[in-house]
């Protein structure tokens, strides 16, 4: 069986104008949220075996705020540029190529794929994920390669713990 979560990247800041999409950071709200979801999480459920995240700046230091209440070693930290897109279709590939001897993996990501893969994969509709929520997905598959229709074990989102 193999356990994916997917989190969306914590709540952005629009206030820097001379930089690009890709370099936004966390604003003080997404870093309190990456915090709290992290150390929720944390105590919910074990820790996930490999840990990847887009290249984008908020997506990173989501990822970083979780390797650091998960106790997950930074080094380990996967980047992966193909993951700075807002389709599933890469998220899909990322999954679909991960390394069998990973049994659970954690995917920091963005919006709209995040959305769709969860509908696509999960066993449960969900209308939106919001920053920096958390959607965990189980398969009854043993190679990463072959999943398809799974069953959503978990959905957390800030609001809900606040």
């Amino acid at each position: 069986m193999k356990k994916l979560y997917i989190v969306r990247h914590a709540k952005s800041s629009w206030e820097y104008q001379n930089i690009g999409d890709i370099d936004r950071p966390l604003k003080k709200r997404g870093i309190n949220d990456a915090h709290l979801m992290s150390k929720v999480l944390a105590k919910k459920m074990e820790r996930p075996d490999f840990f990847i995240s887009s290249v984008a700046n908020r997506a990173l230091h989501t990822a970083v705020i979780f390797c650091q209440n998960f106790n997950y070693p930074f080094s380990h930290l996967k980047i992966k540029k193909e993951l700075y897109s807002f389709s599933d279709s890469y998220l899909v590939k990322t999954v679909k190529a991960l390394d069998d001897s990973f049994d659970s993996v954690i995917i920091f990501s963005h919006d709209h794929g995040i959305n769709t893969f969860v509908n696509k994969f999960g066993s449960k509709p969900i209308a939106h994920v919001p920053t920096c929520g958390v959607v965990g997905i189980s398969f009854e598959e043993k190679h990463w390669k072959d999943i398809k229709k799974g069953t959503t074990l978990l959905v957390e989102f800030p609001k809900n713990h606040k």
